[in-house]
This record gives C-alpha cells, structure tokens and sequence, in this order.
C-alpha cells in the first residue's frame, strides 16, 4: 500500500475531527447562548463537505487494508463523535504503518 493512502487518510480525520469540535462550540453558543447562528450554519455545511471525503478516504484506506467490514464502519463512525476520531486515527495509523512501502512498485508488461 502506498503512503499517500495513509497521508490522506490521517489529514481527513484530523480536519474533520477538528471541525467537529468547532462545530459543537457553534452548537452550544447557538442553543446555550442564542448567538452565532450564520456561523453555526457555515461551520456545519463545511463539516458535512469534508466529512463525505472523510468517508471516501477511510473507505479507500479500509479496502486496501483487507479490513472487515465491522472494522471500516467503525473507523468511518468515529468521525461523527468528538474527540474518537484522533484516538482512532492513532490506533489506525499504528496498525496501518507495516503495510505502508514508501519504494515505487516497478511497473508490470
């Protein structure tokens, strides 16, 4: 498997973790506080966004790992719950890393 996969993977689950958190800051300022409510909607439209590539980059990461399907679906939920997804992205990276080969795979006739 190429580094690229893992690379991809690993920024799409730090950003999107990282907008999660931002995003339930918008949400108690909005609910808690009765502010922020056009910033609440940028923040979630901009999450939703790049978690759908979050998804297509775990999926892509999953399939070239051989992971069951119970394994892929986890990794793809914790991006929905704050905080999981860096514990995750962690555990994913460590397990991943072996599999990784950074020298170019010579070409096939």
């Amino acid at each position: 498997m190429k580094r690229s996969v893992l690379t991809r993977y690993r920024v799409m689950a730090l950003v999107t973790a990282v907008m999660l958190l931002i995003l339930c800051a918008c949400m108690v300022a909005k609910y808690g506080f009765d502010t922020g409510a056009d910033l609440t909607f940028v923040v979630s439209q901009t999450h939703g966004v790049l978690f759908m590539i979050y998804l297509v980059f775990a999926f892509d990461l999953s399939s070239k790992a051989r992971w069951p399907f119970g394994k892929m679906l986890w990794v793809m939920v914790s991006g929905t719950i704050p905080l999981a997804a860096f514990f995750v992205e962690r555990k994913i990276r460590a397990e991943v890393e072996p599999l990784v080969s950074d020298a170019a795979e010579p070409a096939k006739a």
